[in-house]
């Protein structure tokens, strides 16, 4: 009974192992996972006390589980059994397709990740590069809503930064869920993209099964209840201008729309704009087609940037990028769209006006900042120079002409003087600007990125002078008639 037992070393140390693997397995990990779940229900139930949209049911469900019900949605199984008819494909390996489309675009949302994490990144980061402002918000609107409605908040591309600034804007007000693009399909921001309620999307695919799975998502997460965030223009813009809609997602979240049923989809315009895109110069390459940087060159434009920074602040002198601005619209239910309408049912044929009407109240709520205004000066008289007094009495006259029809423009310190310096120094700390012996000129071989900033706010001014016209024009066809 006393007898010792040798064993080689290999098999002890193989025996622990195996006791470690099973103890973490079936103590440490459930464990972790028990108290991380308990965490971020206790997180859950205390933001959706000051939330004016609370997170849905849907948004909660275990990925596995919306990852199978999208798998065997009754339209991608239909399609599935016609494609297999058709095309004489096993129906096995049109379902594995289907599983693996799913598991792509499918979220894994973490509150704690969310609300934690991703907000404290968001808010240093875009604090460290913007003065942010929040323009104009209907907090009272949203706490309106019908309980049970679908919000979409539709936004302008401007910028890759337009991600993390609204979801910093709207994390007091409710949890977004995402539309991105393949380019963020990488690791480990495609880990981090999902576990903060993204969802990827191939822009331009024509595989019919990959687009049935993703109708069948978006629908699903609109009928759970799911706030969405879309870009309608599918895509950041080139020149600076607003684009056309792409019907796309759009198309998807109302087909089969029922304006009888108890869920209604209420659509919410977003308006972004910065007094500096950090990937303008970038953007304009793309909108001119010439090639793209080497790497070489984007790290040399990179460690640069980071030096002018630096010294800028060890100069005092460091005024960030200006201001980051984002409104808020007036909500818009889609069944009191179609009820002043006077229709009975949504069709694709519809998408199209709505679609119209939607882009036209964002460019309308499209924050005016003061390097947009200025450069607009600039865009209009290229080889104009300005004294500083000369200057601020145009931009102002611009300005007033564009609040009196009712146009939102953030003015720091609600100052106008103050608000047009800030313009002409972010122009001239860029060279984008020129100053010699008090007069202002446009640099001779920047009318490219003058013209991108002018076109944030082209479409106000164009607005403007429309109604300036017809204004006029009634005025003398009055005169004429009282002649």
């Amino acid at each position: 009974m006393n007898a010792s037992v040798e064993l080689p070393l290999w098999s002890v140390l193989l025996g622990l192992l195996l006791a470690c693997l099973w103890l973490l397995q079936h103590f440490l990990l459930p464990s972790a996972r028990w108290i991380l779940r308990r965490r971020a229900n206790r997180l859950i139930d205390e933001v959706n006390t000051r939330l004016a949209l609370q997170i849905p049911s849907f948004k909660l469900t275990r990925r596995s589980v919306l990852v199978d019900r999208l798998t065997y949605h009754p339209r991608v199984v239909e399609l599935v059994d016609q494609m297999a008819l058709d095309e004489d494909i096993p129906r096995e390996a049109l379902v594995r397709k289907a599983a693996i489309y799913a598991r792509e675009i499918v979220p894994a949302f973490n509150a704690l990740l969310y609300f934690k994490a991703a907000y404290f990144i968001a808010r240093h980061l875009v604090h460290s590069l913007y003065r942010v402002r929040l323009g104009f918000a209907d907090d009272e609107a949203l706490q309106r809503l019908p309980a049970g409605s679908s919000v979409v908040f539709l936004m302008n591309h401007r910028s890759n930064m337009d991600y993390i600034l609204a979801t910093y804007l709207a994390a007091e007000r409710t949890a977004l869920s995402y539309a991105v693009g393949e380019w963020a399909r990488i690791w480990p921001l495609q880990q981090l993209i999902r576990a903060m309620g993204g969802y990827f999307v191939r822009r331009d695919s024509g595989n019919a099964l990959y687009r049935r799975v993703l109708e069948c998502y978006v629908q699903m997460a609109a009928e759970g209840g799911v706030p969405q965030a879309v870009f309608p223009e599918g895509r950041l813009s080139r020149d600076g201008r607003l684009g056309p809609a792409r019907l796309g997602l759009l198309g998807y979240m109302t087909r089969g729309f029922d304006p009888d049923s108890g869920r209604d989809i209420v659509f919410i315009p977003v308006g972004i704009n910065y007094d500096r895109v950090l990937e303008d110069r970038s953007l304009l390459r793309d909108a001119q087609r010439q090639p793209r940087a080497s790497l070489a060159h984007s790290l040399r434009i990179l460690f640069g940037y980071t030096g002018k920074l630096l010294w800028q602040a060890i100069r005092g002198r460091r005024y960030r990028n200006g201001y980051a601005c984002v409104n808020f619209g007036k909500p818009i239910s889609l069944r009191d769209w179609m009820q002043t309408r006077g229709l009975d049912t949504f069709d694709f044929d519809n998408v199209q006006p709505l679609a119209e009407e939607l882009m036209s109240r964002i460019g309308d709520i499209t924050p005016i900042l003061p390097v947009a205004l200025v450069t607009s000066l600039f865009a209009r008289e290229p080889d104009s120079g300005f004294t500083d007094i000369e200057l601020k009495a145009r931009v102002l006259d611009m300005l007033d002409e564009l609040e009196a029809h009712g146009h939102r423009a953030y003015i720091p310190r609600s100052d106008y003087h103050y608000a047009v310096d800030v313009g002409i120094r972010m122009l001239t700390l860029r060279n984008i600007l020129t100053e010699d012996q008090g007069v202002y000129r446009a640099a001779q071989n920047e009318q490219d990125i003058i013209l991108y900033y002018a076109n944030s706010i082209a479409h106000l001014l164009d607005k403007t002078a429309e109604s300036s016209g017809q204004r006029h024009a009634s005025a003398v066809g009055a005169g004429e008639v009282h002649g």
